[in-house]
């Protein structure tokens, strides 16, 4: 007797966590909130966000990187700021973007990955 005593509390308690779970949405983790002005956020999701960003000219956009290894390359034109390089991850590098213009990139690592600086 105590042991079908203590099942049915146990299979009571159960059902009643598992119960508690619904009505507040989906359990799935809420999306990563947007990047603070004027940074690009290289993602574990292998896209960077915003994939385009609009800065006046002469300021400075930040490149963070989560746990995966990215880099930044810029297309060959004048006033492109320097590539970042090597395999970063948990860092943040600053870019000083000074002409006017649209600079694309792309992280080597992951090809798919590209961007763009609009300097307005």
């Amino acid at each position: 007797m105590f042991r079908f005593t203590t099942q049915l509390v146990f299979v009571s308690l159960a059902g009643a966590l598992l119960g508690c779970g619904g009505g507040y949405g989906s359990m799935a983790p809420a999306p990563p909130p947007p990047p603070p002005g004027n940074t690009i956020a290289a993602t574990n999701a292998i896209v960077f966000t915003p994939a385009t960003l609009r800065v006046s000219a002469g300021q400075t956009v930040t490149f963070t990187f989560g746990s995966i290894g990215h880099n930044v390359f810029f297309a060959t034109q004048a006033g492109a700021p320097a590539d970042i390089s090597g395999d970063n991850a948990g860092v943040s590098i600053d870019r000083q973007f000074t002409a006017p213009g649209t600079y694309n990139y792309t992280c080597h690592i992951h090809p798919s990955m590209h961007g763009s600086v609009v300097v307005q």
